[in-house]
C-alpha cells in the first residue's frame, strides 16, 4: 500500500510528463505555423510552407520570466537584475520568433497549453496574466532588439493561450490588443500599437462535441485528443494535411502513449482521491496538498467543504 505522499509523486510524476509532451507536440513547426496563421492577421495570407521556413527553433519551458532572466542574450551583473522577492520562477511554455511579410519582419511569440480559463480555478483574471506575459516580452527587449533610445526598433509581441476547458458552444478565438480613441481635438496617426497582442484558444473539454466549424479549432482538439496514435496520426494528415514526418509522427506516439498511462492510472481520479487522503491524515497542510497534487488553493479549500458535506 503506498503511502499518501508516494501517490501524489507518482500521480504529478505522470500528469507532468503528459503536460511536457503537448508543450512539445504543440512546439513542432507544422502546429505553430497553423496557430500564427489563423489567429494573427500578418500571417493569414502567407502559405503554411513559408511560415514554417521562417519560424526560428521553439524554446520549451527554458525562458524564465523573470527580470534578469527573460533577456538571455544580454550579460548582466547580479546587482543590476532586478529582484522579484517572493516570486516563483516562472517560464514561458513555448518561445520564439518569425519572420513575417515581404520585409521579414521579425515577431516575438509566446504560446502557453493552459488546462483551464475559469477564473474560480485559477484564482485570477486569465487576461491580467496574459497582460503580464506581453509586458514581460516587452521590456527584455531592451539591450537585445535595441539600445538606449531606439525604441522604434522594438520588436511586435504576440501571446496565444490554449485553453482546453470550454463548454460545448463555447469553442472560440478571442483577440485582445491596444486600440486608439481620440477624446478631443484631430486624431493622431499611432501606427505601432499593434505591436502588442494577446490571443486566447478555446477548446471544449467534452471529447465527445461535434467538429468545430473552425479549422484550428478542429484541429487542436484533435491533436490533444485522448485516442490511439495511429488513429490521431491519420485525421491529422488527412483532414488537416500534416506532414507525418518522423519528428511530428515520434511527438504523437509519445502523448499518445502518456495519455494511455494517465487514463489507466486514472490520474484525475486519483488526485481527488490523494487529496482525500492526505486531508483526512492531517498530516499535511493545504499549501503542501497544492504542491503534490497541482490543484489551486480554492480547489482544495473547495474540496473540504465537499468532505464536509458527505
Amino acid at each position: 500500500m503506498e503511502t499518501n505522499i508516494a501517490q501524489a509523486v507518482d500521480i504529478t510524476y505522470e500528469r507532468a510528463r503528459y503536460d511536457e509532451s503537448v508543450k512539445e507536440l504543440l512546439a513542432d513547426k507544422q502546429i505553430l505555423a497553423r496557430i500564427l496563421k489563423y489567429t494573427l492577421d500578418e500571417f493569414k495570407d502567407t502559405d503554411i510552407k513559408i511560415i514554417i521556413s521562417n519560424i526560428d527553433e521553439p524554446e520549451v519551458s527554458k525562458v524564465r520570466l523573470e527580470p534578469g532572466h527573460t533577456n538571455t542574450d544580454k550579460i548582466k551583473k547580479s546587482s543590476e537584475e532586478d529582484n522579484v522577492l517572493g516570486e516563483g520562477k516562472i517560464f514561458f511554455d513555448i518561445r520564439f520568433s518569425v519572420y513575417c511579410g515581404d520585409d521579414l519582419i521579425k515577431v516575438l511569440i509566446n504560446i502557453e497549453a493552459q488546462k483551464s480559463s475559469d477564473v474560480s480555478k485559477l484564482g485570477y483574471h486569465l487576461d491580467n496574466r496574459i497582460i503580464y506575459y506581453l509586458g514581460r516580452m516587452i521590456s527584455s527587449q531592451k539591450e537585445v532588439e535595441f539600445s538606449k533610445s531606439d525604441y522604434d526598433n522594438l520588436k511586435a509581441v504576440r501571446s496565444i493561450w490554449i485553453c482546453m476547458d470550454a463548454g460545448d458552444n463555447e469553442d472560440s478565438i478571442i483577440r485582445m490588443n491596444l486600440t486608439q480613441e481620440s477624446i478631443f481635438g484631430s486624431c493622431m496617426n499611432l501606427p505601432n500599437i499593434d505591436k502588442v497582442q494577446g490571443v486566447i484558444i478555446r477548446l471544449r473539454s467534452n471529447e465527445n462535441s461535434r467538429e468545430s466549424k473552425n479549422a484550428l479549432i478542429a484541429m487542436l482538439e484533435e491533436l490533444l485528443r485522448k485516442e490511439e496514435a495511429s488513429i490521431k496520426k491519420k485525421h491529422l494528415s488527412e483532414r488537416y494535411g500534416l506532414e507525418m514526418a518522423t519528428d511530428t509522427a515520434e511527438k504523437v506516439n509519445v502523448m499518445c502513449n502518456l495519455s494511455e498511462v494517465v487514463l489507466e492510472k486514472g490520474i484525475e481520479k486519483g488526485i481527488d482521491s490523494t487529496i482525500e487522503n492526505m486531508l483526512t491524515s492531517g498530516s499535511f497542510t493545504d499549501e503542501q496538498i497544492c504542491v503534490a497534487t497541482g490543484k489551486t488553493m480554492d480547489y482544495i479549500i473547495e474540496f473540504k467543504k465537499g468532505i464536509k458535506n458527505k
